[in-house]
């Protein structure tokens, strides 16, 4: 079976989906593995990187000619999709609640699809799950550029010249982003609280050293593992408990999001009027709406005195770590759906349920064909 690895074309990106050290354990399993040309340049994995671990550099017309399957990170374009051949297998985040149309044209071409942001979150996908490693790494990186732009250093510090108070840093969403922002925020010597809808979260936060904003939870849950929609009343309710701490931070890192949804939004410009002056917030969830009111994706915002910077941080500044992250999480997923070089096609099955999209030209909804 061949595995074909795409450049990524998205702007800003500059991972890519498979590392060279990926290639090899696949060349390993049997699989033969195509490149195409420069894939891995912008995060640091020269072509002789992969030729030296038994990949073949091709270029992109030629892996959609003789691939069986090809991976991607990012939502294969209209051009992409044009070029699929029936019986194709692709793997990419497709994002598919959000791009019906997408994978309408995908099912028009006859092709197979696999969705890898459908992972279900459950223990034993918990390897091949790239939302989650892609996340951890967003969530250390969040900490690192607030610090680089806040006016204020983190730690306590004694001087002869007198003391310097720890800054205060306020993370909202405590999934696998916030855990890895509280836990460096703490290394680096901040005084940290943290909110989320979910209850369970209140001891991981706590076991990091954190302080944790409670609200008044009146049935409101977790769904899947994934946060699910507020109501109302409770986000008005969780800007109460939250405001003092929210006025008083010098850092907000915001993570949450909601698959398939608008991301919610936690900080209006209101509440932005009343936090302190030379403030920062990092709202990484800008590519999903924000969770902050003014915030745009990739760009930085100067409201009220406050800072907002929009980003997804992972895919842009941490490209090799995240490259070989995803590109492992691919390699448990295929290990997963394949025996003897031959997909299993175990449709019942729950990862192969969740992630599979498109069948054979066929759109699949709750496990059926449509």
């Amino acid at each position: 079976m061949k595995i074909g690895i795409l450049k990524e074309t998205q702007k800003g990106e500059k991972r890519v989906a498979i590392s060279p050290n990926i290639a090899k354990l696949l060349n390993e399993k049997g699989f033969e593995i195509l490149v195409e040309e420069d894939a891995g340049y912008s995060c640091s994995f020269k072509n002789s990187d992969y030729s030296k671990v038994g990949a073949h550099i091709r270029s992109k017309s030629d892996i959609f000619k003789n691939a069986d399957v090809i991976v991607k990170i990012n939502p294969f374009d209209n051009d992409e999709i044009e070029k699929l051949k029936k019986g194709q297998i692709i793997m990419a985040q497709l994002f598919h609640k959000s791009h019906p149309n997408d994978m309408k044209l995908i099912a028009k071409q006859g092709a197979t699809a696999f969705s890898m942001d459908a992972m279900p979150r459950i223990s034993r996908a918990q390897d091949m799950d790239v939302l989650s490693s892609q996340s951890n790494l967003a969530g250390y990186k969040a900490v690192i550029l607030g610090a680089y732009e806040m006016t204020k250093i983190f730690p306590l510090m004694m001087t002869a010249a007198g003391t310097i108070t720890p800054s205060r840093v306020l993370v909202y969403g405590v999934g696998v982003a916030g855990l890895q922002a509280i836990a460096t925020a703490k290394r680096l010597g901040a005084v940290v609280e943290a909110t989320d809808i979910r209850m369970e979260t209140k001891e991981q936060t706590e076991s990091l050293g954190a302080k944790f904003i409670s609200v008044d939870n009146t049935g409101e849950e977790s769904e899947g593992g994934y946060a699910k929609a507020a109501s109302e009343d409770y986000a008005r309710r969780q800007k109460e408990a939250v405001n003092k701490s929210l006025f008083q931070a010098d850092l907000v890192i915001t993570t949450a999001m909601v698959p398939g949804r608008k991301s919610p939004v936690l900080i209006t410009e209101d509440q932005i009027k009343q936090m302190k002056n030379g403030a920062v917030i990092i709202d990484l969830a800008a590519a999903q709406g924000g969770n902050v009111e003014t915030s745009k994706l990739n760009k930085t915002v100067i409201k009220h005195g406050v800072k907002i910077i929009g980003t997804t941080i992972s895919p842009e500044s941490v490209s090799t770590n995240a490259s070989d992250l995803y590109g492992k999480n691919m390699f448990n997923f295929i290990k997963h759906l394949a025996k003897d070089n031959e997909f299993k096609w175990e449709l019942e099955e729950e990862i192969t349920d969740k992630t599979l999209i498109v069948y054979n030209g066929e759109i699949r909804q709750n496990g059926k064909t449509e």
